[in-house]
């Protein structure tokens, strides 16, 4: 038989419920986990840790405002210290698809806190009680409370999002350069185009990595403008009137973060355009990963039967049934990640239009997509970095070999004999399978191959055109 849970019981406005007696919440928790029963899914470290943020704020504030005595405000400075460093994440148990606004999640942490700061006191034989609206949310409301953690959360998630971003970038660039000898068809619509080096297209992949980074970072850069003071509405009910300009200085203290009071409460506690403009920045870059994906699928292709041009690690076998098989899985991965990270920016834009008046209440859902969004991009672009893209090598003889086959060749030959006739040049190698040099070398034979002004060209100059290639494609890059 399994041992029975014990119970405590707490009183709320709504009466009595029963508690489990090892969990530091209370009442408006634990009606929180019977009323929500939704995902399975936990607060997100991120969102945990902001919040005690702004509560250790909050102590130190009040405190310098002389509004709490100091044994209650070190006690809940020390409990906030204490979940800012993951001491009592088990006891943050509120789905992420809750009440709106985000009252369960934040009550779930003032309740938490309560109840730790209260042990300190016991601990150290100290006299007072720690309430958890009265002292832990003194001056603060769900209204601004959750949206500055938001910001906060994201904040604090964005340098390993960065870095995994700048990792990214430099290992391309790093085979751009390795692969700048690699001659190659180009390929646009799928089909051949003009000569192009390997590693121009892994230059490009870096520079659109890079781009959206500096996207990410501008879009970040308006997160640091908080509405905390404004409490219910934005009206800054309840709160000393230099409890918000002294939040913002003691947060930047704690976090190291660029802060600064929002220039409009009422603005901050309605308007969800900063997350929805930093999330469409997360996007923008999903999608990129998704093209250079895709392209890394299509050039590793076959290799029997397809590009082949590179080959990308060999990290697990590709098949239950086919002996040998390796598939591109660590591309296959990234676009799944941001196909998901798409579809959560989606999210986060319905629920930031969501709202009405004075509040939105999805916030919850703005939250729970944003902080997966950066977590799932992060672990995504590291492991695709680290066991795809650091180990991608090139096979330049399968490129030779298609772009000895590539009649798009033709091209070189425009400012000599002309668009038309490079054109039934190009359909004639085809039709025969052979060679642009031998369709050329026929037609010279026959007379039938001139030059723009008409008069008879050389196989020479035919063939030191097309001997040109190394030359055609060192244009493009505006620094190597």
């Amino acid at each position: 038989m399994t041992e029975e849970k014990k119970y405590r019981i707490e009183k709320d406005s709504l009466g009595e419920i029963n508690v489990p007696a090892d969990m530091l919440y209370g009442a408006q928790t634990q009606r929180a986990v019977e009323n929500f029963p939704i995902s399975g899914y936990l607060p997100d470290r991120a969102f945990i840790w902001s919040i005690a943020v702004i509560k250790l704020a909050a102590a130190r504030v009040n405190l310098s405002l002389g509004l709490l005595l100091p044994p209650i405000a070190e006690a809940i400075q020390d409990a906030s210290k204490e979940i800012m460093e993951g001491k009592w994440d088990k006891h943050f148990v509120v789905d992420p698809f809750q009440a709106g606004a985000g009252t369960s999640h934040h009550m779930n942490i003032n309740e938490v806190t309560a109840s730790r700061a209260n042990q300190i006191l016991e601990e150290n034989q100290i006299q007072g009680k720690v309430h958890p609206n009265d002292h832990v949310n003194m001056a603060q409301s769900t209204n601004d409370v959750i949206p500055t953690a938001i910001r906060l959360g994201c904040l604090w998630r964005l340098n390993d999002l960065d870095e995994a971003l700048l990792s990214a970038a430099n290992a391309f660039t790093r085979k751009s350069v390795e692969f700048d000898n690699v001659i190659k068809s180009g390929r646009t619509h799928l089909q051949d185009a003009v000569p192009v080096r390997l590693g121009q297209e892994f230059s490009a992949y870096a520079s659109a990595i890079q781009r959206d980074r500096n996207r990410i970072l501008e879009a970040s850069e308006d997160l640091g403008r908080l509405g905390i003071g404004g409490t219910a509405a934005g009206t800054g009910l309840n709160a000393h009137p230099d409890f918000a300009s002294r939040m913002v200085s003691e947060m930047a203290n704690i976090t190291g973060f660029s802060l600064e009071l929002s220039e409009n409460l009422f603005e901050s506690m309605q308007s969800m355009a900063d997350f929805t403009a930093f999330s469409g920045a997360l996007r923008t870059c999903a999608v990129t990963f998704t093209k250079i994906a895709n392209d890394l699928r299509l050039l590793s292709s076959g290799p029997a039967s397809g590009l082949d041009e590179i080959h990308l690690p060999a990290v697990q076998p590709g098949s239950s049934i086919m002996p040998g098989k390796v598939n591109p899985v660590m591309a296959e991965m990234l676009n799944m990640v941001m196909i998901q990270v798409c579809a959560m920016d989606t999210a986060v834009a319905l629920a930031s239009g969501a709202g009405q008046l004075e509040l939105n209440v999805m916030m919850p859902s703005i939250a729970y997509n944003l902080f997966e969004m950066m977590k799932i991009m992060t672990s995504g672009i590291n492991a695709f970095t680290n066991r795809c893209v650091d180990g991608i090598s090139a096979n330049p003889e399968r490129c030779r070999f298609w772009l000895e086959r590539n009649t798009i060749l033709v091209t070189a030959l425009n400012p000599i004999i002309g668009y038309q006739a490079g054109a039934k040049l190009a359909q004639e190698a085809r039709r025969q399978d052979v060679s642009i040099l031998a369709v050329a070398e026929q037609q010279i034979k026959n007379g039938q191959l001139s030059r723009l002004d008409g008069t008879p060209v050389t196989l020479e100059e035919i063939k030191t055109a097309l001997q040109s290639v190394d030359a055609m494609t060192r244009g493009g890059l505006m620094a190597s």
